[in-house]
């Protein structure tokens, strides 16, 4: 025997008992994984910051409402942080147009490699050999890095963009969250960006290993270029501004223990 509550189908159980219903208890049906949508969110807000809510919605194949609803947790968790986009000429009515970039709340739920036993253990050679024993440490540190990711970029051939794209790819897979863009504007650059340090803690005490990197990122493209901002210093992504189009001089040669490691 069936009876209708409240516009439910309720069936007899086993002994006419009819708490059996057609509808399934709540803590029964499956609730929407939105933890694993929201990691997809801010692992894209990393990786490609600053990043609008349209192009967030298109990449993820979500609606604009439900990417909106999964940043603004993010920015209450203060893992994402939303500022306005600088706009250049007349602006339209309606809301100011916003993007979002990771914080270091957002780094906290990726992969780190610079526990305390790293930072220790600059501690130790800085206090042994001073700067100039964490700078040598730095570059030996980045020259197996340097040596592997050669052969990538110098399959992209001699074009700068192809070779930062390259480079971007291989950094993504050892974990650094890269990619390339253009910045508004005329100025003939390109950034690479790094939306997220492995070894975090340990540039935050020794910038020493932000400039190594530098220096292996210029040799590798070809090109002198310029740190904008790191991680390690409070930026929301380690960027490099790469010249293109213009006459520059060599890079700076590898250090010996580099030149050795290739």
């Amino acid at each position: 025997m069936n009876e209708s509550i409240a516009g439910s189908v309720v069936t007899a159980g086993p002994a006419g008992d009819p708490s059996h219903t057609g509808v399934a208890p709540h803590h029964l049906v499956p609730a929407p994984d939105a933890d694993s949508t929201r990691t997809r969110v801010r692992a894209l807000v990393v990786s490609q910051g600053p990043i609008d809510a349209a192009r967030l919605a298109a990449e993820l194949d979500l609606t604009p409402a439900g990417v909106r609803r999964h940043l603004q947790a993010l920015v209450a968790a203060g893992e994402i942080a939303e500022r306005l986009v600088p706009v250049t000429g007349p602006r339209g009515r309606g809301r100011p147009p916003r993007e979002y970039v990771a914080t270091t709340g957002a780094q906290e739920h990726l992969p780190d490699a610079s526990g305390e036993l790293a930072v220790e253990a600059l501690d130790f050679i800085a206090a042994a050999l001073g700067e100039p024993g964490v700078a040598t440490f730095a570059d030996g540190r980045l020259a197996e890095l340097e040596a592997r990711y050669l052969t990538v970029v110098e399959a992209a051939g001699d074009d700068i963009p192809a070779r930062a794209r390259a480079l971007a790819d291989a950094l993504t897979a050892d974990g650094y969250a890269a990619s390339t863009r253009r910045p508004a504007g005329e100025l003939p650059v390109l950034q690479l960006c790094q939306g997220h340090c492995p070894v975090q803690q340990a540039a935050e005490r020794y910038p020493e290993l932000c400039e190594a990197e530098t220096r292996v990122i210029s040799r590798l493209l070809g090109v002198h270029v310029q740190r904008l901002a790191t991680i390690a210093a409070g930026g929301h992504a380690c960027t490099t501004s790469v010249p293109l189009g213009l006459s520059a001089p060599p890079p700076p040669s590898a250090p010996a223990s580099i030149a050795h490691a290739t």
